[in-house]
């Protein structure tokens, strides 16, 4: 089960236009473990077609989207139909309310398979969000390099490593002023589950 107490703040960097808040070791090693084998075993993960630039593609990555209001939420040209949250979303929501008072009603999570398995450039704001949305991003399994630039100021780029555990909160206006990604790499990396926490309007 998770613990009482939140742990401490391991990095919070100075942006422009935005705020963001790094826990690296927000759920303990042993229960990040016991989440990622019951995500990756009991969430009903599918792979949707995209349109980019007027060409279909398979999403180079599963998804599953799980909502307490069950409204669809459209991205990427996708409208989705949330499944009900899980006793273990639930658990880790009310893990994040001890830090973050933002009132999260929906998770999309993404399962990368390996390094090749991705998410590119892109802000998390779409309209169903509302203006400057909250996103509590929680990683499970493989480290992942997550990239996050300024859309205006070309000098403000930064990458960081999600580690097994870590809750990262991006909030303030950062979805207006920031992009981010998962890019792809080809160092053998094992499978990671991300969930992004947020609400919709």
């Amino acid at each position: 089960m998770a613990t009482n107490n939140p742990p401490s703040l391991s990095w919070q960097p100075n942006l422009t236009d935005a705020k963001l808040r790094y826990y690296q070791n927000f759920i303990s090693e042993h229960n990040a473990n016991r989440y990622f084998k019951t995500f990756l075993e009991q969430i009903p993960w599918q792979q949707d077609d995209v349109k980019v630039f007027g060409k279909v593609y398979a999403q180079p990555r599963l998804t599953s989207l799980h909502s307490s209001s069950l409204s669809t939420y459209t991205y990427s040209g996708l409208t989705l139909q949330p499944h009900p949250m899980t006793d273990e979303l639930l658990e880790l929501l009310g893990q994040i309310r001890k830090v973050s008072q933002h009132d999260y009603n929906c998770v999309l999570l993404n399962l990368y398979r390996d390094g090749a398995d991705s998410n590119g450039w892109h802000a998390d704001n779409e309209k169903e969000l509302g203006k400057h949305p909250q996103i509590a991003s929680l990683s499970f399994g493989a480290n992942r390099f997550f990239h996050f630039k300024h859309r205006k100021i070309k000098s403000e780029r930064y990458k960081m490593e999600l580690h097994n555990g870590s809750l990262l909160l991006m909030e303030g206006a950062m979805q207006e002023h920031w992009l981010h990604q998962i890019p792809k790499t080809k160092k053998p990396l094992q499978p990671r589950i991300n969930l992004t926490f947020r609400k919709i309007i």
